[in-house]
């Protein structure tokens, strides 16, 4: 019969990183920490946005919403990771993996869409300075960081909902979350509507918010080479800086595992790049903007509680 031989699995096995049992007690710790930091990091960026009247503008808007949805990615993958590190039986149903796939796609869709979003906030902020609060007004924010939403949920729910219908020759997944190439590896068939799909979101997602992103970045830096005082020029790198460094660590570790050639057997290598664009930068966004910002760093400072008294008389 046709299909007799297509199994419809309930269980899935993430081989993760078994294959160096030695490393997976380094692996776990390494993880949890990164994991713990960037759940307190994050937290603490959204409550200070929440907080600080100071922080009330467009550009921590978007912080904002960029931490919930690092909070949100390394939360779909990493617990499930730590469990399985520790565990001999590294499993995952059905249903789980399909939750696990759908909500890596959309926060990471997501993110992709809000960084070139917040590259336009910075170039209205320096090259329309005195019409920045009427073109980004508040209303205007909503709507753009609600379509980054909606588009990033919409394309990861095209991905998944295409992936869970091919069909499955194996239920051994090559890695230690249930992301969508791995789980494709296991076809028993090429599907060149799957493929279709994954090229046309890639680029939606991937080139084209880039392409933005850089012209965004070329009218910012012929603005600030414009700027005559040295206090005015620092100020307008600063504020670039932390986002432009993010857009370096996300950007180049999405681009190298999604629009490599397809003949590339680096399985391995992969997971390591996923292990890192799945916990390193989620961790590191906080801090970067932390470290490169003053109105963030007084922010936390005072909510810390770590503004210093002044000397008793």
């Amino acid at each position: 019969m046709p299909g007799e031989n297509v199994t419809v699995w309930s269980l899935f096995f993430l081989e993760g990183f078994s294959r160096y049992p030695r490393l997976e007690i380094v692996l776990f710790v390494f993880s949890l920490v990164m994991y713990l930091v960037t759940i307190l990091g994050n937290c603490t960026l959204i409550l200070i946005t929440v907080l600080d009247s100071r922080l009330q503008t467009p550009m921590y808007l978007f912080l904002g919403n960029l931490s919930f949805m690092d909070i949100c990615y390394t939360s779909a993958s990493i617990p499930t990771l730590l469990v399985n590190l520790l565990s001999s039986k590294k499993t995952i149903i059905f249903s789980g993996c399909a939750v696990q796939m759908y909500l890596s796609l959309s926060m990471g869709s997501t993110e992709c869409i809000l960084l070139a979003v917040m590259a336009y906030d910075r170039y209205v902020a320096i090259c329309n300075p005195l019409r920045y609060p009427i073109i980004m007004n508040r209303q205007v924010c909503v709507q753009m960081a609600t379509i980054s939403w909606v588009t990033g949920c919409l394309t990861a729910l095209l991905e998944t909902s295409f992936a869970l219908q091919i069909p499955l020759c194996g239920n051994i997944i090559n890695h230690f979350t249930c992301e969508i190439l791995a789980v494709l590896k296991l076809a028993c068939v090429s599907s060149l509507l799957m493929d279709l799909v994954m090229l046309v979101v890639s680029i939606l997602l991937l080139p084209i918010p880039m392409l933005l992103i850089c012209i965004s970045y070329g009218f910012i830096l012929s603005t600030i080479l414009r700027i005559s005082s040295t206090e005015g020029r620092n100020k307008a790198f600063s504020t670039c800086g932390a986002h432009l460094t993010v857009v370096i660590l996300y950007y180049g570790a999405a681009l190298s595992m999604y629009l490599k050639p397809s003949s590339s057997n680096s399985q391995e290598i992969d997971k390591i790049i996923s292990l890192l664009y799945g916990v390193l930068t989620p961790m590191l966004n906080p801090i970067i903007y932390s470290l490169r910002n003053k109105e963030v760093k007084d922010a936390m400072i005072k909510l810390l509680g770590k503004v210093p008294l002044a000397p008793s008389v």
